[in-house]
């Protein structure tokens, strides 16, 4: 009964939010660009294109439906009959309960209070170049390079549909969709150049301004979790125990999971004297010292069938290393102007995971890796206290990406460059799903968006 209780009480809140939206000023400019919304990992559904039955979302596991991508070392060619057709505006757990909503809130603001409407890809009507939003699903379990390339393919279809070769979209990205619109920007359709990588900013011709919300631009330590534990979460921090899981056996095969790893310099770990060390989590090495090996979980010969037990290793080595390149390419420093605008919202007032520590069970033989503040001993029986534990694992941020991965303080530490010129920076009080209906947010864009872009 406590579940339901704490599903109706999150449905209550959802709605109170959707009230709240129609209580500000809508916008009467017109002629302004249009806009594409970018969701993050999760925010787009999944089709299966043979039967068009709904993978994702749906409460419940498909019996014959599974959300795992088939595994080799070739990424590009891991691809299952399942296909994205929009972007996940609401979820209808159950009869009983109102709709949550998720990116459905921000495409009424854009319709209510932004003076937009919505337009589609395939026909975008005479209009469709001003005054517009478009959403973009994409596979979210799919490299993010091949996201980031198949925006700039649509896009440059969508131009030669209007007839306007000099068009400018603004982006709204949530989360992961943050890193697929810098990517798209920084070398458009192009793959991770080969040696050390030098963004040609290809496809900022196509881009005026980029909102990144809450986008884990240092990557985040939820990911790391994700692979040891697997997912029990939807859109960022909601818990809802009772909906299907994400299994370690699932995430193991998404590429994209990997590429959401905090990045090279950015990792904090603790030993059990909870004193800093050095952990390359790019390293295949690495995961069998610690015991993270998905091949070490004691269920993997029971979850995973023979071909893909021997294929395991080398996919893994492969998705690791071009996480690790994917990362280098968005982080590689740009010499001269940045040719697009770069916008950050987000939170600092919210509990975020930041951070490990790493001991050994010695009754069991065998490491453990604790991402949460809880009391444990060490190998002398002296006891951590979880007072003693929350300053080093726990941050601010939005619950699911902290203060520091959003701005890259990791990178501009001790004086260095920032990885991105970023004009304004708003911080509001909101976890990481709610960034996006924001009645706050929401104003402080529709105010930048309608701003007089000079061309």
């Amino acid at each position: 009964m406590s579940l339901l209780r704490a599903a109706l009480a999150f449905a209550i809140i959802s709605l109170s939010l959707v009230a709240a939206n129609g209580q500000s000023v809508p916008s009467t400019a017109t002629g302004k660009d249009p806009v594409i919304i970018i969701p993050g990992i999760t925010g787009s559904d999944l089709i299966n294109s043979k039967t068009e039955k709904t993978v994702w979302f749906r409460a419940g596991r498909a019996k014959d439906d599974d959300i795992r991508l088939p595994i080799s070392p070739n990424l590009a060619a891991n691809r299952d009959s399942l296909v994205t057709r929009d972007i996940i505006r609401g979820v209808k757990l159950a009869g009983f309960l109102p709709e949550i909503e998720i990116y459905e809130r921000l495409i009424d603001g854009l319709q209510k209070r932004g003076g937009y409407r919505e337009a589609k890809w395939d026909d975008p009507g005479v209009d469709g170049h001003q005054d517009t939003f478009y959403v973009f699903p994409y596979d979210w379990r799919r490299d993010n390079v091949e996201s980031a390339r198949l925006l700039i393919r649509q896009i440059e279809d969508l131009k030669k549909k209007l007839g306007k070769p000099d068009l400018k979209f603004n982006i709204i990205a949530h989360s992961m969709g943050g890193l697929i619109s810098r990517y798209a920007a920084m070398y458009g359709n192009a793959d991770i150049p080969p040696g050390i990588p030098r963004p040609s900013w290809a496809g900022a011709i196509h881009f005026n301004k980029i909102f990144l919300l809450g986008t884990p631009n240092e990557g985040s330590i939820l990911s790391l979790e994700a692979l040891l534990n697997g997912l029990s979460y939807i859109r960022g921090g909601v818990n809802l125990p009772f909906i299907r899981d994400i299994t370690r056996f699932d995430v193991f095969t998404i590429p994209s999971i990997y590429q959401l790893l905090p990045h090279e310099t950015s990792l904090i770990a603790y030993d059990e004297e909870l004193k800093p060390i050095a952990i390359d989590i790019y390293d295949p090495a690495t995961w069998d010292e610690y015991d993270w090996s998905i091949w070490k979980d004691k269920n993997f010969n029971r979850r995973v069938d023979a071909d893909d037990r021997e294929r395991a290793r080398p996919y893994f080595r492969a998705v690791l290393k071009r996480a690790k390149d994917f990362q280098r390419a968005i982080n590689a420093r740009t010499v001269g102007k940045v040719p697009v605008s770069f916008y950050l919202m987000g939170a600092d007032c919210k509990d975020t995971q930041n951070a490990l520590v790493l001991y050994r069970d010695e009754k069991k033989d065998r490491w453990i890796t604790q991402f949460k503040p809880t009391a444990f001993k060490r190998s002398d029986g002296t006891r951590v206290t979880a007072e003693e534990l929350k300053p080093l694992l726990i941050a601010k941020g939005d619950g699911v990406v902290s203060r520091r991965s959003l701005a890259g303080e990791t990178f501009t530490k001790n004086g260095g460059p920032a990885i991105l010129p970023i004009v304004s920076e708003l911080t509001q009080c909101e976890s990481h799903s709610r960034l996006v209906s924001s009645i706050e947010i929401q104003d402080k864009l529709f105010s930048i968006l309608t701003e007089i872009t000079e061309k």
